[in-house]
């Protein structure tokens, strides 16, 4: 069985409805906390695949959080090796930075449900198409030079891009799953007070559009995991 080590920042920001197509494809899952129980360099080098999912810090926020630094240099690590990376909102920006992108402050938050513009080549992202999907990010990313963006919405020019075939990041959330949104208002109930969020309308939205976006996120998880070709480790 091949391993997965999943990356946490918050406990609830977790893997979601990519949980199944990864047991599928014939993963063992392996949660930690990025901070508390930090991978090796090995563990960044060998694991079979990485996930790096979500959280409320920035990817420029390692003077307040000093093992960021260790994240972002084990990421740029394995990147380097093109091994197989998957990154979710914050992991998504700290893939950015690990492969030399920026990330820049947006005016406002982006908190809720909307459709992406996808171009006609967007690879497993097609799966999205037409599908609204989760959206809770503050700040955007400039894509590496050589990865295009391949989603947008209004105000977030890259809601993801892709090196290859091994790594591929995605500011939207479309790993949520719908059973966790209580935790998600609860553990984020500053930044949404801050937002101006109108949790009745975020519930209703939830419950319109969360089971579309599982069907759809699993076949985009199917998909991605299905192209990937992991690379001999020198």
């Amino acid at each position: 069985m091949m391993k997965c080590l999943a990356l946490y920042h918050v406990r609830f920001e977790d893997l979601g409805v990519f949980a199944g197509p990864l047991e599928r494809a014939g993963y063992a899952v392996e949660y930690r906390h990025a901070g508390a129980a930090p991978f090796s360099l090995d563990e960044w080098r060998d694991a079979d695949l990485v996930v790096v999912l979500g959280g409320p810090i920035g990817a420029g926020d390692a003077p307040a959080y000093p093992w960021l630094d260790a994240e972002l240099a084990g990421l740029a690590h394995r990147l380097a090796l093109r091994r197989p990376t998957l990154g979710i909102c914050l992991g998504a920006q700290l893939m950015a930075v690990a492969l030399g992108g920026r990330i820049v402050r947006r005016h406002a938050m982006e908190i809720g449900w909307s459709r992406l513009d996808l171009g006609a080549d967007a690879g497993p992202l097609d799966a999205l198409r037409g599908i609204p999907v989760l959206h809770w990010h503050g700040d955007n990313i400039v894509p590496p030079d050589g990865s295009a963006s391949l989603a947008a919405t209004d105000g977030t020019p890259c809601q993801a891009f892709a090196v290859g075939s091994h790594a591929l990041a995605l500011q939207c959330h479309v790993e949520f799953a719908a059973a966790a949104l209580e935790e998600w208002l609860a553990g984020h109930a500053v930044e949404l007070a801050r937002a101006g969020t109108d949790l009745h309308a975020l519930r209703a939205a939830t419950a319109r559009h969360s089971r579309d976006l599982a069907l759809a996120g699993t076949e985009l998880l199917r998909r991605w995991l299905a192209g990937i070709h992991p690379q001999e480790t020198p």
